[in-house]
């Protein structure tokens, strides 16, 4: 698919289920959490939530089935279930499509609701992490998705202001966050880019 940014400067891509395929391996280690601290499963709510981070996601569980789980106790044991995981994610190739073309002559950055570490081991494992400009965590910010902060971060980062920058984002969430950063975004459905039409 062609995907013209010749309005833009750089490019946010967010990381799981825009770039890499992983989200399938966070949705197994959320059931897993959510079966240990008695939170109901729902898979589509959940998948929603992409991009907010683990404590985010555990204070809006709390929330919505009256628990009061210490949200930063249930982040640490989601990202323990996720690194016990066998991770072979794959690239989403609509969205590398647009990395590779666009790398040589625009700045490029990735802003995500992982933690520092789990971004850099998916980013490593498929060589680009040392092909972006920038890499902004749930680890590099106070307010995560969707707050802006993550992507202005980037945006700053990377040198370009906000409005020459587009986003790339698979979630409502992500794309709540882009739009109040003042950054134009376009959705990747189920690893698709979805143009805006007219």
């Amino acid at each position: 698919m062609k995907v013209d940014l010749s309005a833009y400067e750089g490019i946010v891509f967010d990381m799981d289920g825009t770039l890499i395929d992983s989200m399938g391996s966070h949705m197994q280690a959320w059931e897993k959490t959510c079966e240990a601290y008695g939170y109901p499963f729902d898979l589509t709510f959940m998948y929603e939530l992409g991009g907010v981070p683990s404590a985010g996601t555990a204070r809006i569980l709390n929330d919505k089935h009256q628990r009061d789980h210490d949200p930063d106790e249930v982040a640490a044991h989601k990202r323990d279930v996720w690194w016990e995981l066998d991770h072979s994610p794959t690239l989403i190739e609509d969205t590398i499509a647009v990395f590779n073309h666009y790398r040589p002559s625009m700045k490029i950055g990735v802003g995500t609701g992982a933690d520092r570490s789990q971004a850099e081991k998916l980013l490593g494992q498929h060589g680009l992490l040392e092909r972006i400009d920038a890499l902004v965590t749930s680890s590099d910010v106070t307010d995560g998705k969707p707050h802006p902060e993550t992507f202005l971060t980037v945006a700053e980062k990377i040198g370009v202001p906000a409005n020459k920058c587009v986003v790339f984002e698979d979630t409502e969430i992500g794309l709540q966050a882009a739009q109040r950063a003042g950054m134009d975004c376009i959705l990747v459905r189920a690893g698709k880019i979805q143009l805006p039409t007219g």
